[in-house]
């Protein structure tokens, strides 16, 4: 028989970690292949051209799809949406795919999702369903690749509920967990010795690991979101705190933070470092110190990682502004606004209160138990490839009005 061919979509670091497991399991299924498309900041010098690392992984490279954003602005965003359908279409018409995976909710992927459905590539989105109401532009593509998608691969529960409540059929949704779970469940990260030769940190004093992304309906303002929490570290590092910094995503607003990062660091602060990426296995590395009750670690900012990782570490967080609003999030998250005292207290909180990092090691992670990958693997091989039902979307919702309410 010959084995399903399943292209994988990978346009930014974030996502290419959290979609490893998925590429590990189809590579290990004996009824797969996969076809690896990669794009977006992977292919950018300025953000860290990460596609080295997937290089690193040991994974093949079947197509580079590049998807200028040529300016910090919205305007660039969608012509680089336009852009990358083209680029895809392409890239999909040359591999002839038996189904195209992509994940969450990025501009690059929402690209993706077009080229593949309007190709009548089936198409699996995972991460649907899923809620970030702070003014990102994030729910809007999410919730539109979902509607396009044949398959969903949600990370929790909540989320497939979401899914089923937009009419999707039940048969296409599949509650599977959240992946990167699969790689911290197994230990593939780094562990300490690494850290303190790589990072060239002391890790009997505190650590924050900060990542802040724009919030891309209030991109002008991502330079003056910034400042508050840039103050807070600053006071942080001149007290032994020792601070890593990593750079955004290349979304619009993304550049304006890289300019602050650098001015901030231009000084020549104490204990501060600033990487463009520092890459899955030594970033889980980071915020596993968090099992180490004689570490001290906490991640802060706004990255979707700081709520959807970091319960599975036990790691105390700092959630910073709006972009994560309405996300399902375990007890171990502190949300903060755009004020330097309020993050301040709450690092503080997450590095020095015994009892709150007590109640983190205890916490539920409300992403899955670790198989994730393999959930999906097994989907893609099983499911029937009978593309006029797969590609033929049908709404559940019946539109009738009772009382008042539509149904």
């Amino acid at each position: 028989m010959n084995k399903r061919v399943i292209a994988v979509f990978t346009g930014n670091r974030a996502e290419y970690g959290l979609q490893y497991p998925i590429l590990k399991a189809i590579q290990a299924h004996p009824d797969l292949d996969y076809r690896l498309i990669v794009s977006g900041a992977h292919l950018e010098k300025d953000f860290g051209q990460t596609i080295r690392e997937i290089e690193a992984d040991g994974f093949e490279i079947h197509a580079e799809v590049k998807i200028d954003l040529a300016e910090d602005t919205l305007l660039a965003t969608a012509g680089a949406i336009g852009s990358g359908v083209l680029s895809m279409s392409q890239a999909l018409n040359r591999l002839q795919p038996d189904f195209l995976i992509v994940y969450a909710d990025r501009f690059e992927g929402f690209a993706a999702v077009i080229a593949g459905t309007q190709m009548n590539v089936p198409t699996a989105h995972v991460e649907g369903g899923d809620v970030t109401e702070g003014g990102a532009l994030d729910d809007s593509v999410r919730h539109a690749m979902s509607k396009l998608a044949h398959l969903h691969f949600t990370t929790n529960q909540q989320a497939s509920n979401r899914l089923l409540a937009m009419g999707e059929e039940p048969w296409r949704v599949h509650t599977v967990g959240f992946p990167a779970i699969d790689l911290i469940k197994r230990g593939l990260f780094a562990k300490p010795a690494e850290i303190v030769d790589r990072l060239k940190l002391d890790l009997t004093r505190p650590v924050v690991i900060f990542t802040q992304h724009s919030v891309t309906t209030q991109f002008e303002q991502s330079a003056a979101q910034l400042l508050p929490a840039l103050q807070a570290l600053r006071q942080l590092s001149t007290e032994g705190v020792q601070i890593i910094l990593t750079y955004p995503n290349n979304d619009a607003g993304g550049r304006r933070i890289i300019d602050q990062l650098h001015a901030f660091i231009e000084p020549g602060l104490p204990n501060v470092q600033l990487h463009h990426s520092l890459g899955r296995h030594l970033y889980h590395g980071l915020l596993a110190l968090a099992k180490d009750s004689g570490c001290r670690v906490a991640c802060v900012g706004n990255s979707s990682s700081g709520i959807k990782e970091t319960p599975a570490f036990g790691c105390p967080t700092v959630n910073v502004g709006s972009r994560q609003a309405g996300r399902l999030r375990g007890s171990n998250v502190i949300d903060a606004g755009y004020d330097s005292d309020e993050i301040y207290s709450a690092v503080q909180r997450c590095l020095q209160d015994q009892e709150f990092r007590s109640i983190c090691q205890r916490r539920v992670n409300p992403y899955g138990i670790g198989d994730a990958g393999e959930k999906i693997a097994a989907r893609l091989a099983e499911i029937p490839l009978d593309l006029p039902k797969l590609l033929t979307k049908k709404m559940t919702l019946l539109g009738e009005s009772r009382e008042g309410w539509f149904r």
